[in-house]
C-alpha cells in the first residue's frame, strides 16, 4: 500500500463492489465503486512495471493530473525474481478517453466547416510550420469553427508539460535524475530513426500495389525524399542539440488521457507492451511525448476521411477540400498543444535550449512516428495507410 491507499479506499468496514471493466484493452481492469481501479497485467515480465513506478513517483510528488496509486500486487518467482502483477490506483470519473472526445469534435468542426464557402489555402503543415503557429494566436476562423477544442489542446500541452516538469525534478534518484543528451546519444537517435525510417520506405517501395490511386504521386514523392534522409536527418549530429534525456510517458496519445469535462487526466505509463521491460524504462527525449501527440491529431483530422471512405463525397475536388480542412484543423490544433507545452517548460533544462535545436530534435521524432505508423497499417490495416502517408508527405514538405 501507498500512503494514500486509506484515503482512497474509504472506511474499511465499508463493502466495494467490484465490476470488470469490458473496454479494449491489454490490461484487464476491475473497478471498485467510483474509489479504486484494479490494473491486472497480462504478460508479465521480470522488474517493476512503469505503470507502477512512473505513478507511485508522481503520487508521492503529488502531481494530480495523473491517478493516484493506492498499491500495487507483485508475483514473486521461486529464485526470488519479482514481477508487477497489478496496480491498484484512484478511480477518476471522466466522460471518456481523449481520442473519443476528440474525434466527437473532428465531426463537429466538419459539419461547420463544409458550410463554408471556400476552404483554407495553407501551406504543408511541416513541423517548422507548427511551431511558428504556436507561436501566434490561432486565426479568429480556428476560433469559430474548432472552438473549445484549441483550448482543450493548450491544456493538453500545459498538463505534459507540467508532467514533464515533475519527472525531471529528482537529480538524486538514479531511476528519474536527468541524464544529458551527449553527441553519443545524438548518434543513436541518429541510427535510430533513420533505421525506422527506412524500413517504413522499404515497405512501402514493396506494397505500392496496396496504395490507392490517388494516393500513387503522394507515395512516390515520399519515396523520392527518402532518398535524401542522410541529408535530412544531419541536423541531428551535426553539433550539441543540449537538453537532457527523462523518464517519460512513452506512448503517449489521445487514448492515453481522460477527459473529466475540465480537466485532463493523463493514464497507462507502461509504455509500449510490445517493447522489453529494460526498453521502456529508458530515459528519453522530452519531446518523444509532445511528437506522440501531435500525431494522434494528425489521425484525428484525417480519421473520418478514411473510416467513411467513399461516402465522404463525390470526386478528387470534394476529397482536396475535406484534406484543406483537415490540415487546418490539425494545424491549429498542434499549434495550440505546441503554445500550452512551451509556455509551461519555457526555460526547462530537459530541452534544447534554442528553438532550433528543438525543431531539428522534434521534426527528427515526428518523421520517425509517421514512419513506424506507415509499416503498421501497411502490415495490419492497408485502407488506413492514407494517413501516415500523408503525414510523412506534410513532414517532408511535399504537397499532397
Amino acid at each position: 500500500r501507498t500512503r494514500v491507499f486509506q484515503d482512497l479506499r474509504g472506511p474499511t468496514g465499508e463493502p466495494l463492489a467490484a465490476t470488470p471493466l469490458r473496454a479494449e484493452q491489454s490490461n484487464t481492469s476491475i473497478r471498485f465503486d467510483e474509489r479504486l481501479i484494479l490494473k491486472l497485467y497480462r504478460v508479465l515480465e521480470a522488474g517493476e512495471n512503469p505503470d507502477l513506478e512512473i505513478g507511485r513517483f508522481l503520487t508521492e510528488r503529488g502531481f494530480e493530473n495523473v491517478p493516484a496509486v493506492a498499491g500495487h500486487l507483485e508475483y514473486r518467482s521461486a529464485d526470488g525474481t519479482a514481477s508487477t502483477l497489478a496496480v491498484l490506483q484512484a478511480f477518476v470519473p471522466n466522460e471518456g478517453d481523449l481520442w473519443a472526445v476528440t474525434l466527437d469534435a473532428v465531426d463537429a468542426f466538419y459539419e461547420a466547416a463544409l458550410a463554408e464557402t471556400e476552404a483554407p489555402a495553407l501551406d504543408e503543415p511541416t513541423t517548422g510550420a507548427l511551431l511558428e503557429a504556436s507561436r501566434a494566436e490561432p486565426p479568429a476562423a480556428a476560433h469559430r469553427l474548432i472552438g473549445a477544442y484549441l483550448d482543450t489542446a493548450r491544456l493538453l500541452g500545459e498538463r505534459l508539460g507540467a508532467l514533464h516538469t515533475v519527472l525531471a525534478s529528482a537529480p538524486d534518484d538514479p531511476a528519474f535524475a536527468p541524464e544529458p543528451m551527449t553527441p553519443f546519444h545524438q548518434r543513436a537517435l541518429y541510427q535510430s530513426v533513420r533505421g525506422t525510417v527506412r524500413e517504413g520506405l522499404r515497405l512501402l517501395e514493396r506494397s505500392r500495389a496496396a496504395v490507392p490511386d490517388r494516393l500513387r504521386a503522394t507515395a512516390e514523392a515520399v519515396l523520392d525524399a527518402g532518398r535524401r534522409l542522410d541529408e535530412r536527418l544531419r541536423p541531428l549530429v551535426e553539433r550539441p542539440l543540449g537538453g537532457t534525456r527523462i523518464r517519460c510517458h512513452g506512448d503517449f496519445h489521445a487514448g492515453q488521457v481522460l477527459f473529466t469535462g475540465r480537466d485532463v487526466i493523463i493514464i497507462d505509463f507502461e509504455g509500449e507492451p510490445a517493447r522489453p521491460l529494460s526498453e521502456r524504462r529508458l530515459k528519453r527525449p522530452a519531446l518523444v511525448d509532445v511528437a506522440g501527440m501531435i500525431r494522434s491529431f494528425h489521425y484525428a483530422a484525417h480519421h473520418p476521411l478514411v473510416a467513411r471512405g467513399e461516402a465522404v463525397g463525390g470526386g478528387e475536388a470534394e476529397r482536396a477540400k475535406l484534406a484543406a480542412w483537415a490540415r487546418f484543423w490539425y494545424t491549429a490544433v498542434a499549434a495550440s498543444f505546441l503554445r500550452g507545452y512551451d509556455e509551461t517548460t519555457r526555460g526547462a533544462a530537459f530541452l534544447p535550449s534554442d528553438e532550433a535545436s528543438r525543431a531539428v530534435l522534434l521534426d527528427a521524432l515526428l518523421l520517425a512516428k509517421a514512419a513506424y505508423e506507415l509499416r503498421y497499417e501497411l502490415n495490419n490495416r492497408p485502407a488506413w495507410v492514407e494517413i501516415p502517408l500523408l503525414g510523412l508527405a506534410e513532414i517532408l514538405g511535399h504537397r499532397a
